[in-house]
């Protein structure tokens, strides 16, 4: 394949914007670009940067978001910029943007995913679930992913759905999505994509559910907010279960104690974010009344992602590029392990650009403490998912 019909990965560690943005051209930009795709910290000037950004890459659609760290050629990084271009040779994009989310309607929502698909149908490229795939960036402090994706994922079929949801490092405060020259929030963006080179959806996660059972008795499943579980102030039975004091819990225990949802024998990770004053939990996923859910413990994390990969490889050999979508709480998790560099390795081993997020999607489904993506082979072979 020659250099020209190659994807093409950056990252740029550099701390002032408008050069970090010169960095990233300068290794991302090729001719005929159908998409160029970025994850940058919330620390930069961001009004600098979508201005640089959008000055380097003129009518290229271009589209990015905020996070809670980045992945990519220089490893993990807190603040950098990475991404990649995708040549029109071998890609065809359609993209766009709904606004205002705390007004999202699923029909409308429905109706914007339709549109892009007959856009894309209509530059005659065959679109199936074969060849084409969706990538979704959406502002992870809308409280919205789950209305979003369902309404998306429906219009799209068997087109499967993934991304991520924005961060702001630990902050919790402003998370954004960049489309057409600038980063907003309460929004999220849709991108289309038809590929000639082999793929591979993927979803990983190192927990496991035990036997024990945690009923919703009373939740606010429109601020993500348990107030009770087993008929108990959720923090105080959550640590029960853990054999700790309700004083104790903090995201490292978060981490290494998720809660699991069943749904159609696929095991989900719902994993908490916080303990408010009043005992009860936030999670970074919608939480309804009657949920049963169940207490997960973690296996290894690195054994995990090695048998990943090994999966991903043997189907479509050596990827060029993994697009990976990484939950914050893996992160913290990766950060205080021992096997830390070696998780890195691995990534890097497997041309993996990405970010650290506030939640992650899957076929439809919001989802937490996982890594979701999507990676392209370098050989003549069919595209596939799962």
């Amino acid at each position: 394949m020659a250099d020209t019909d190659c994807i093409r990965k950056a990252h740029s560690c550099a701390a002032d914007p408008r050069k970090a943005a010169q960095e990233f051209h300068a290794v991302v930009a090729q001719p005929g670009m159908a998409l160029v795709i970025f994850y940058c910290s919330s620390e930069y000037d961001l009004d600098v940067l979508a201005d640089e950004m959008k000055r380097l890459f003129g009518d290229v659609p271009l589209v990015g978001c905020t996070t809670a760290g980045e992945i990519g050629p220089a490893g993990f990084r807190d603040h950098s910029i990475a991404g990649a271009s995708f040549p029109a040779s071998h890609f065809r994009v359609a993209a766009g943007q709904v606004d205002q989310l705390q007004q999202f309607k699923v029909e409308a929502g429905q109706d914007f995913a339709q549109a892009l698909l007959h856009k894309l149908l209509a530059e005659g490229a065959p679109t199936d679930a074969d060849n084409s795939f969706a990538l979704l960036l959406i502002d992870g402090l809308s409280l919205r992913e789950e209305p979003v994706t369902r309404a998306f994922q429906t219009a799209l079929g068997r087109l499967p759905l993934l991304g991520g949801s924005a961060g702001d490092g630990m902050k919790f405060e402003r998370t954004q999505v960049y489309w057409d020259g600038r980063f907003c929030s309460d929004c999220a963006v849709l991108v289309l994509v038809t590929s000639r080179m082999p793929f591979r959806i993927f979803k990983t996660q190192h927990v496991i559910a035990t036997e024990d059972r945690l009923v919703v008795t009373e939740a606010d499943a429109a601020s993500r907010v348990v107030k009770e579980i087993n008929g108990l102030p959720a923090s105080q039975e959550y640590a029960r279960m853990l054999g700790i004091d309700a004083s104790d819990l903090d995201p490292s225990r978060f981490a290494a104690w998720p809660v699991v949802l069943t749904i159609g024998g696929t095991t989900y990770v719902r994993s908490i974010q916080k303990v408010n004053p009043d005992g009860s939990l936030t999670f970074f996923c919608a939480i309804e009344n009657g949920l049963v859910l169940r207490v997960a413990k973690g296996v290894d994390l690195l054994q995990n992602l090695e048998q990943a990969f090994a999966g991903i490889r043997a189907e479509i050999g050596p990827p060029q590029l993994v697009l990976g979508y990484d939950c914050i709480l893996r992160k913290l998790e990766i950060t205080q392990s021992a096997a830390k560099d070696r998780i890195g390795e691995v990534l890097q081993e497997n041309n993996t650009v990405g970010f650290h997020t506030y939640g992650e999607q899957f076929r439809g489904v919001h989802v937490n403490q996982t890594l979701v993506g999507i990676a392209f082979g370098t050989n003549g072979g069919e595209a596939s998912h799962v």
